[in-house]
Parts: structure tokens; sequence; C-alpha cells
């Protein structure tokens, strides 16, 4: 921060977002972009506040609600992952996705058992978190199909960008990937021309920030793809997340963890979600209060 950054953002216009996170982006190999996109989001929402309006009206509002996807926690029965669907299901979320273990067998299983759980009028998703290799990617991408799941996500590693094309040719499920793809969103538009994936993935944290998450949506849709954003790890970086959702036509839903409340942090108040769906907000800015108080307890020093 103080090598790298400092001199780069110190002295700056805040309305000046597309060039700082420019400048931000050329220290990419010496900084995280989890730290360029913590910049970026503060810019956005002291521009929201100058103009009195949420982030997503500056970005060009779409929608005022989407459908919220439960993010399943790890469970050591298939059982359990059926019980956690059902209860969501119960609660009116429409879609699900499921986190197995990386054992292509067991995950059939799994899969096999919220379906069966949920009946067929809720959406399910897999996310296998890269586990597989090319062989095992397509006995469980089959599987999934016959289940009639909405996507398979992540079932190899994003170096493997063979193999996904491979995937992508032989299954009929649309397949999901990038969201730690190489080059983050400069490494995006090799997916689409080389017909590796059929969604854009990436969020606030891993991507840089609202600024080039905001044009990876805008990519996907130049091709009539979806971009669908990812958690954000954090209840801070959601709201961000929340406010490009509300911005773009091509994300359908927003995700969220509802059983990891470790990932619930940042916030006076989290979001809250009514009957399966999320609204924009309405204050400017972000629209959320900081918890500032979490954010004193690790303060080591103040930059002037």
């Amino acid at each position: 921060l103080i090598e790298f950054i400092k001199p780069i953002i110190l002295g700056r216009n805040p309305q000046d977002i597309g060039a700082i996170w420019s400048d931000l982006w050329k220290m990419n190999r010496s900084v995280s972009t989890y730290v360029i996109g913590a910049i970026d989001i503060c810019l956005w929402d002291i521009n929201g506040k100058i103009a009195n309006q949420p982030i997503h009206r500056l970005l060009g509002t779409c929608k005022e609600s989407v459908p919220v996807y439960s993010s399943t926690a790890f469970h050591e029965t298939k059982e359990q992952y059926a019980e956690e669907a059902l209860i969501f299901k119960n609660k009116g979320w429409t879609a699900h996705k499921i986190h197995p273990h990386g054992n292509p067998a067991y995950d059939i299983e799994i899969c096999k058992a919220v379906r069966d759980a949920v009946g067929d009028d809720m959406k399910l998703m897999l996310d296998s978190m890269w586990s597989y290799q090319y062989e095992d990617a397509m006995r469980v991408g089959r599987a999934i199909e016959d289940l009639s799941f909405y996507w398979y996500e992540d079932p190899l590693v994003e170096e493997d960008i063979y193999n996904y094309k491979k995937l992508h040719q032989k299954l009929d499920i649309p397949i999901m990937s990038t969201e730690y793809a190489p080059g983050r969103f400069y490494g995006m538009a090799e997916w689409i021309t080389e017909y590796a994936t059929d969604f854009l993935r990436g969020d606030v944290a891993v991507t840089g920030g609202i600024t080039p998450m905001v044009r990876l949506a805008n990519l996907a849709e130049g091709f009539n793809m979806k971009c669908e954003i990812h958690h954000g790890g954090n209840s801070l970086n959601n709201v961000a997340n929340l406010h490009i959702t509300m911005a773009v036509p091509n994300c359908e839903f927003f995700e969220f963890f509802p059983c990891t409340g470790a990932n619930m942090f940042g916030l006076v108040e989290d979001i809250n979600f009514d009957n399966g769906y999320v609204t924009a907000p309405t204050k400017p800015g972000l629209g959320y209060e900081i918890d500032w108080d979490l954010l004193r307890k690790g303060h080591t020093a103040t930059l002037e």
C-alpha cells in the first residue's frame, strides 16, 4: 500500500475513476487485485455521495430487484445437502448452488439427492471448485445434464482452457468459468473467442473493483452472454457487487452464502432478502453504513 499505491492515489481527484484504476492496474503484479478493488469501490462510493445517488444510478440502473441463489456450505452427507436446499426452497428461494467434495461419484449422488428433495421447479447449479480432471468432469457433466441443472461451474482449473473447450463442445449444460482466469479482465476475451465458456464470471475483489467488473459484464453482453457475479468475500464487497448486478442487463442472479457467517462483516446492517429476492440500494454511494468500529480494531496507521 505505502510503496506502490500511496504515490498513485494521494492528491488525485476521486472523480477520475477510470484514470486512477488504469494506473492502479499497472501495479497488479506487485499489489493484490483485492487492494485495487477496495480502492476502486471507495472511489465509486465517494462519487455516489457527491452526486447524492446510489452507485447503480451512476452506472445506469437496469433493474430494481433480482432473485438470489443460496450457495451451500460443505456438508458431510448427501442428506445434509438435500436438507439445506429444501430449507431455502421453503423460504421462497428459486435457485440453489451446491459445493460438493470433489469426489466425482459422490458428487453425482449429492446432486441427485438435492434434485429429488427440491423437485423440478428449483434451479440448481453445481460449483465443483476446480476439482476434476477432464474425464471426471465429463462424467459429472453428463449426470447433471440428466438432472436438468442450470449451470456447471468451475469443473477444471482455469489454466486448462484446452479442456474447457472440449467440455463446452461435448456437453449441453452451460459451462461457467473465468472467476480466477489468468489476466482477470484482460484475459477474458480468449475464453469467448475460443468457445470455452457460456458465462463470464468475476466479482469486485478478484476482478479488481467496480470499474473492471462493469467492463467485464459489458464485454459479455456484446456477445449475448451472461456475466454472473461471484460472492465478494464479505458484506461490503457484496454491496458493491449488488450495485453492478442492478446496473447490467446480463446478470440474472445475486449470489449469497447464507450459511457462512464468517463472510458477514464490514457493515453495520447486512443485506436483506425478501422471499428469495434482493432489491437495489436506495441511499447514496454504497448505501450501507460501514462498520467503522470493526475497522478501527485493525487500524495500524493513517496515511497523510
